[in-house]
């Protein structure tokens, strides 16, 4: 009978390459606005989920769609444009 411990280095390999790339970390870095200001609009729609929208419910999850979008504008100014292969 075969062992799977014999296995278990391809089946789990050691972590080498696991963790994240300091270039993948920068990545990260550089999206964070955007994941923060999509988590903000989610939890304003979050909190609708059990009551109706007052006006002040709306200006709270418009102000977070427009602090999106500037997220988002300000990454891809940041970045640059693409260019064609």
């Amino acid at each position: 009978m075969e062992s799977i411990a014999a296995l278990q280095n391809r089946v789990t390999p050691w972590s080498d390459g696991l963790e994240p790339s300091d270039a993948e970390l920068d990545a990260i870095d550089t999206e964070m606005p955007v994941v923060l200001a999509e988590v903000e609009l989610l939890d304003a729609l979050i909190s609708l989920l059990d009551r109706p929208a007052s006006e002040f419910d709306a200006r709270r999850i418009r102000r977070a769609h427009n602090r999106v979008w500037a997220a988002r504008r300000d990454l891809a100014n940041r970045q640059g444009p693409k260019e064609a292969a």
